[in-house]
C-alpha cells in the first residue's frame, strides 16, 4: 500500500477504530461483531483513501498544467467544486501578475526611451542617493552626478519635495563643463514622512534660452565688424559714380579693393554662422568615436595649396596607437584648419612670405601637463609670437591683439572663438603658449572615449 494512501486510510479510519474498540474492551457489543466492524471500518478506510488520494492527484496534475476547471472531475464529494474554484483563483491570479508585468515592461521601455534624463533616489530624507538612472541620465550627466546632487538649487528642490505632496519644480545652471540651463522637476512617489523614492527629471533648456542671445550678440557682432568693409565698399562707389567717373587708372584699383573687402564681408559671415552653429549644440557632448590621426592628414592635404602659396612647410608627427576620442569629425576638421591657418599665416608674415615652418604633433596622454587620459594635440609656429598680455583674450570674438598685423594676414578675429567652443563641447581644454620674436604654439587636449557602459549595469 502507498504510504499517501495508508495515511489517508489512518486519518479516516482511526477514529472510527479507536471508539469501536473501547465499545469491545467495554463489552457494549459482542467480540464477534465488534471485530467485523473493524474489518469493514478498516475496508471502508482503505478504499476511500485510494478514492480520495487519486482525486489529489489528479488536483495537483491539474494545478500544474493549469488545466480547465470544466475538465477536472474528481469522485469526493465537494472537492470538485472546491478544486474548480482554487483553480480559477490562481488562473487570476497568474493573469493579473502577468498583466501587472507587461506594463512594468512596458513603462521601463517608455523610460528607457525617455530624451531627458531621469534619476531615482532612494534612503531616508537628507541622505538619499541614486539607485537607478535612465540611459539619457547617463549619457549626458554620467560623470557629473555626485556635483549635480550637491548644486543648491536642487538640494533646496529636495528638501521641499519630502514636505509636499506636489512636484516642485526649480531652475538651476551648471558652469562645468560648460554652461548649461536646467529645469529640474522632483517628485515623491510616496506618502510624507516615509522613505518613498524621489524621482528628478531634468530638461535642459539651453539651446532654447540661447537662441535669443545668440541673435542679439550675431546682429551687434555682424552690425560691428560688417560696417568698416561696408563702409569702404560705398566709398569707393561713390567714388567711381562721382571724381573717379571714366579714371581708367584708378578703377581697377578701386575694383581690387572693393572685391577685398566684399570677401572680408563674406568671410566674416560664414565664421559667425559657423560659431553660431557650434554655440547651439556646445551643451551636448558629441557620440561618434573619432580616431584623430586620418582626420589631421586630411586637412594637411587639404592645406596643401595654402602652403604652397605662403611657401611654408607642414611636419606631421603623429603617434601610432592613440586613444579614440568622443568627437565630430567635422567641428575637429574645422579646429585644426584653423589652427594651421593661422600658423601659415603669422609664420609666413615674419618670414616675408616664404620659409615658415609648421609641425603639427599628437601624442598620448597622460603626461607632464595633461594627467587624464586622452591626447594632446600641438600646432607649432616659428612666427613673431604674441605678448603674454594678449594671451588670455585671444579666443574672445573679434579680438586682435595687433590690428594692424590681423589686416595684413585677412583674419576675421573669429577664428580662435571657434577653435574655443568646439573644444569646449567635446569637455576638452585649449592652452596657448606664445613668446614674442619665438613662435605660437596651442595644445588642444581632448579626453579619451570611456568603454561603452552594459544596460545591465547601467540600471543597476
Amino acid at each position: 500500500m502507498r504510504r499517501p494512501i495508508a495515511t489517508i486510510a489512518a486519518w479516516l479510519g482511526g477514529p472510527p477504530a479507536i471508539v469501536l474498540s473501547g465499545l469491545i474492551l467495554a463489552r457494549a457489543i459482542p467480540l464477534w461483531e465488534g471485530i467485523g466492524w473493524l474489518a469493514g471500518c478498516a475496508a471502508w478506510s482503505v478504499a476511500a483513501g485510494m478514492v480520495l488520494a487519486r482525486d489529489l492527484r489528479r488536483f495537483s496534475a491539474a494545478l500544474t498544467a493549469s488545466s480547465s476547471p470544466a475538465a477536472l472531475q474528481l469522485v469526493t464529494p465537494g472537492l470538485t467544486n472546491l478544486a474548480q474554484r482554487i483553480i480559477q483563483t490562481i488562473a487570476t491570479e497568474r493573469e493579473t501578475r502577468e498583466a501587472a508585468a507587461t506594463n512594468a515592461n512596458y513603462s521601463q521601455s517608455l523610460l528607457n526611451r525617455l530624451p531627458d534624463a531621469l534619476f531615482q533616489l532612494d534612503g531616508l530624507p537628507g541622505s538619499r542617493r541614486i539607485v537607478w538612472r535612465n540611459p539619457a541620465a547617463v549619457r549626458i550627466y554620467g560623470a557629473e552626478e555626485s556635483a549635480l546632487l550637491r548644486h543648491p538649487q536642487l538640494r533646496a528642490a529636495l528638501a521641499e519635495a519630502e514636505l509636499a505632496d506636489q512636484p516642485v519644480r526649480t531652475t538651476l545652471s551648471l558652469a562645468t563643463p560648460v554652461t548649461r540651463d536646467l529645469d529640474a522637476t522632483v517628485i515623491r512617489s510616496g506618502d510624507l514622512g516615509r522613505a518613498a523614492p524621489v524621482y528628478i527629471l531634468l530638461t535642459d533648456r539651453t539651446r532654447e534660452r540661447e537662441l535669443n542671445q545668440m541673435r542679439a550678440d550675431f546682429v551687434a557682432n555682424a552690425s560691428h565688424e560688417l560696417r568698416t568693409p561696408l563702409t569702404s565698399l560705398i566709398g569707393f562707389i561713390e567714388t567711381l559714380r562721382g571724381p573717379a567717373r571714366g579714371d581708367i587708372e584708378a578703377v581697377p584699383r578701386f575694383l581690387a579693393i572693393m572685391a577685398e573687402q566684399a570677401e572680408r564681408m563674406q568671410r566674416i559671415i560664414a565664421d559667425l554662422l559657423s560659431l553660431s552653429r557650434i554655440e547651439m549644440s556646445e551643451h551636448q557632448p558629441p557620440s561618434e568615436q573619432i580616431d584623430i590621426g586620418p582626420v589631421i592628414r586630411q586637412v594637411a592635404s587639404f592645406m596643401d595649396p595654402i602652403l604652397a602659396k605662403a611657401s611654408t612647410r607642414l611636419t606631421l608627427d603623429i603617434a601610432e596607437s592613440l586613444p579614440v576620442v568622443h568627437g565630430d569629425s567635422g567641428q575637429l576638421t574645422q579646429v585644426i584648419g584653423n589652427l594651421v591657418d593661422n600658423a601659415v599665416k603669422y609664420s609666413a608674415l615674419k618670414h616675408g612670405g616664404s620659409g615658415g615652418t609648421i609641425t603639427v604633433s599628437v601624442h598620448a596622454t597622460p603626461d607632464a601637463d595633461f594627467p587624464q587620459p586622452g591626447i594632446l594635440l600641438e600646432v607649432i609656429d616659428d612666427g613673431p609670437g604674441i605678448a603674454r598680455e594678449h594671451l588670455p583674450r585671444l579666443t574672445e570674438r573679434f579680438y586682435r591683439a595687433d590690428k594692424g598685423r590681423a589686416r595684413a594676414v585677412g583674419g576675421t578675429g573669429l577664428g580662435l572663438a571657434i577653435v574655443k567652443h568646439v573644444v569646449m563641447r567635446h569637455r576638452g581644454r585649449l592652452v596657448i603658449d606664445s613668446v614674442e620674436g619665438a613662435g605660437t604654439t596651442c595644445r588642444v587636449w581632448l579626453p579619451a572615449a570611456a568603454p561603452a557602459v552594459p544596460a545591465a549595469r547601467r540600471s543597476a
